[in-house]
């Protein structure tokens, strides 16, 4: 089990260490809790493993994308949808509001070139991603695929190495 644990933990921090680039690469850094939050867990016993990944309940709509209340283009194969009803109430609004405050981002007005307050471009934004959806990045979807098709193969071969280990010391 040692070979086993040992690709199974390679494994893990591979992908940790993908969906952490990815996010840096894709500009989903922000504040850095997504990024901090992701992990995994791998518990090995006698005739089992367990291999978990966790991070924040938001990674996942980072991930796959949000569907829009007026249009799906951004995000079409994405579970998730604005205006469903089912999400935290006031969630997008605090969250945009201290995105754009934090990014320090005012739009200009087209009438007089004034700027805006955060408050008012906020607003704007929170509409556009209310009615249009956010993208699906596949931060973490993408590096758990890639490396989830190489894992039969060579999970396999690490179980025999450990049968072949076994077997050596059992005939010694």
């Amino acid at each position: 089990m040692k070979e086993t644990k040992t690709y199974l933990d390679n494994f893990g921090k591979f992908i940790v260490q993908q969906s952490k680039s990815n996010l840096t690469k894709k500009r989903k850094k922000d504040r850095g809790d997504l990024y901090n939050s992701i992990s995994y867990d791998l518990t090995v016993s006698k005739n089992s493993f367990q291999l978990s990944f966790n991070m924040t309940d938001y990674g996942e709509f980072v991930d796959k994308g949000v569907k829009g209340v007026k249009s799906s283009a951004k995000a079409p194969n994405s579970p998730f949808k604005f205006g469903t009803g089912t999400g935290k109430s006031g969630g997008l609004t605090s969250g945009i509001n201290g995105w754009v405050q934090r990014k320090r981002i005012q739009f200009k007005d087209r009438g007089n070139g004034k700027f805006m307050s955060y408050k008012q471009t906020a607003f704007l934004i929170r509409n556009s991603i209310w009615n249009k959806g956010l993208k699906t990045t596949d931060f973490f979807s993408r590096p758990f695929e890639l490396a989830f098709k190489k894992l039969p193969d060579e999970l396999i071969e690490a179980y025999s190495l450990e049968v072949e280990n076994l077997l050596k010391y059992t005939l010694k």
